[in-house]
């Protein structure tokens, strides 16, 4: 007998969307250019949650018709029939390792230089991995660099305006080469100052020493000054860790985590547990 070979899932269904606003929330004096994009849509078959991902897709080259990145679906309303949804891009370039020359970033360059009424093309809703837990008593701890603030920030309106009366510890390390490049948490944007008053909530920056020469980011400095709280919050059993940003983070954090619990192998073991219990949720890039 011949092993059933179930269908092949269909193609992501694509729709299209139109900007409506392009706004710099990065500093003019930052060297980093992150803008806050939000588009509408009359398709009514496309039905988001806020922090689901959508793969946009920009103009492909060298012969490639598309090119695909996923960015995830902050702010989002539905007026009548029409939806609208917002996305935070960051304008990227990467040196080529063969010949050591600086290319623009495909998709960031392309949303970045959108003007209103421009359209794109993309694919999704695709779920989202940070799911806030039913028991309004558990912990929240969140790791976030660069960009990696965009699921966080809807995720921390969520727990305060769309559920309410939040009895957990709501805790966000968030990292930037300085203050000029926290997102959301600068002088020309600073959203997450809204809840600030909230008794739950606390957010811890981590900059980099010295951004002029690109060292590396202090997350493992934040989260050894606040050790006591993370690790008793790591230990508890309703606690949801949740990370985005780059992959790079990830080692860091690993390294920082193993210096709060003591030992390499005790980290280890909590890792374990959370993960089997589906307590920890990463995204990273």
């Amino acid at each position: 007998m011949q092993p059933h070979t179930p269908p092949a899932a269909p193609p992501p269904r694509t729709y299209s969307a139109t900007l409506k606003e392009s706004r710099r929330i990065t500093p003019p004096a930052s060297r980093e250019e992150v803008r806050h994009l939000v588009f509408h849509t009359g398709d009514l078959s496309f039905d988001p949650q806020l922090g689901n991902l959508i793969r946009v897709m920009a103009p492909g080259q060298f012969g490639n018709r598309s090119h695909a990145r996923l960015y995830s679906i902050m702010d989002l309303e539905r007026r009548g029939n029409a939806t609208e949804f917002a996305i935070c891009v960051r304008r990227c370039s990467y040196i080529d390792d063969f010949n050591g020359e600086e290319y623009k970033g495909i998709a960031s360059n392309y949303l970045c230089d959108l003007r209103p009424d421009e359209g794109i093309n993309f694919a999704g809703p695709v779920g989202y991995p940070f799911v806030i837990p039913e028991d309004k008593s558990a912990d929240i701890l969140m790791l976030a660099m660069g960009t990696g603030i965009a699921p966080f920030r809807t995720l921390i309106r969520q727990i305060y305006e769309k559920i309410g009366g939040w009895q957990g510890r709501v805790r966000l390390f968030y990292g930037a080469k300085s203050p000029l490049e926290m997102l959301y948490m600068n002088d020309e944007n600073n959203d997450l100052a809204n809840y600030f008053d909230q008794p739950t909530f606390k957010a811890f920056q981590a900059v980099s020493p010295r951004p002029a020469f690109d060292a590396p980011v202090a997350m493992d400095q934040a989260l050894a000054q606040n050790a006591a709280e993370v690790w008793e919050m790591l230990k508890r059993p309703d606690t949801r860790v949740f990370i985005a940003g780059t992959e790079n983070m990830l080692p860091v954090i690993d390294k920082a985590m193993g210096e709060l619990a003591g030992s390499s192998r005790e980290w280890a073991s909590v890792h374990a547990a959370l993960v089997s219990s589906k307590r920890w949720s990463e995204v990273v890039y």
